[in-house]
């Protein structure tokens, strides 16, 4: 990275990204969260700081942010973050894992992450501060939304188009050329064979779900 980064967050997830920054020789020069960070490994030697606003003592021209808070279904706090801080001038910057495979061809927006093990190919455009997390597979001509999670060893067919703030859930399966309405949650295990409309769940893993249904 061109510039120096400071972490906002300090659980699992922000461990992760330390730890493919770290590989990429990139200067972290803090990490922003509220309770210690605790004695991993992969977190010493850090500066911490412990609360939210002292973002705003780093010059936004002179780093990047990176967005270490998880996502969880129903959770706002990761893409308040994002939102908040870009509002304020600053940007994040997109983290890939060595160990993903990207596409050349593909397009990628601000603070998208992508992480070790992910595949996505050609022809993929992935909206901002979405998570692409481990093991998960994007085929060709795949369109995500903003602020999505693809969860782990997530896979979706060639041409699936997704909303704003959707979360598929691990080892989820969607068919090719479906489309996903916002704040829909796609269940752990499910499979996905009919469009989903704006704001419904899918529970559990049936075979299906009819368009515009609930389960």
């Amino acid at each position: 990275m061109t510039k120096p980064v400071v972490i906002i967050g300090g659980g699992g997830h922000a461990k992760v990204l330390i730890a493919i920054l770290r590989k990429q020789d990139a200067n972290i020069l803090a990490v922003i969260a509220p309770e210690p960070i605790g004695e991993s490994a992969v977190l010493a030697g850090l500066k911490q700081y412990f609360s939210d606003e002292d973002v705003f003592t780093f010059n936004p021209t002179e780093i990047l942010l990176v967005n270490g808070i998880g996502s969880l279904p129903n959770n706002t706090l990761r893409h308040t973050i994002y939102e908040k801080h870009t509002a304020a001038g600053y940007t994040f910057a997109s983290v890939i894992s060595n160990d993903a495979t990207v596409s050349e061809y593909c397009t990628l927006s601000q603070g998208v992450q992508i992480m070790p093990g992910a595949i996505v190919n050609v022809d993929v455009a992935i909206g901002e501060n979405t998570i692409i997390n481990s093991g998960a597979i994007l085929e060709h001509d795949c369109d995500i939304g903003r602020h999505n999670h693809i969860a782990p060893g997530a896979a979706l067919s060639g041409s699936v188009k997704t909303g704003n703030y959707v979360h598929i859930g691990t080892g989820a399966r969607v068919i090719q050329s479906l489309s996903i309405g916002n704040h829909c949650l796609i269940a752990a295990g499910a499979t996905l064979t009919k469009n989903i409309a704006t704001g419904n769940k899918l529970y559990s893993a049936k075979p299906y779900l009819q368009e515009g249904s609930v389960r």
